[in-house]
């Protein structure tokens, strides 16, 4: 069995209008590498530090291998370029516990 990887981002959102842009084309990209949304927006509350944007998301993949060939990949470049373009945030990719 293989440990299952994550993609962590903290994002903020700097153009409203574009953002729906990329919400609309990247769950394609996700379900391609056979990944899900565990976390999408919704309500959360920081402790402890400040969180470098307002919204939060957690991507699960069936391996570390394969978040990181999601997020490199041709097929989600257009929906990142889109994203980096409406948004700053900080993506993590890490490995889940067996």
């Amino acid at each position: 069995m293989e440990a299952k990887g994550y993609v962590i981002a903290q994002i903020k959102v700097t153009d409203p209008d574009l953002y729906p842009t990329y919400v609309e084309k990247v769950l394609p990209t996700i379900e391609a590498f056979g990944g899900r949304f565990l976390v999408r927006g919704g309500k959360s509350n920081s402790f402890e530090g400040t969180p470098h944007g307002d919204r939060n998301v957690i991507i699960e993949f069936p391996s570390y291998a394969k978040a990181q060939d999601w997020y490199h990949s041709p097929k989600y470049a257009p929906a990142k370029a889109i994203r980096q373009a409406a948004s700053t945030s900080v993506q993590t990719i890490v490995e889940g516990i067996l």
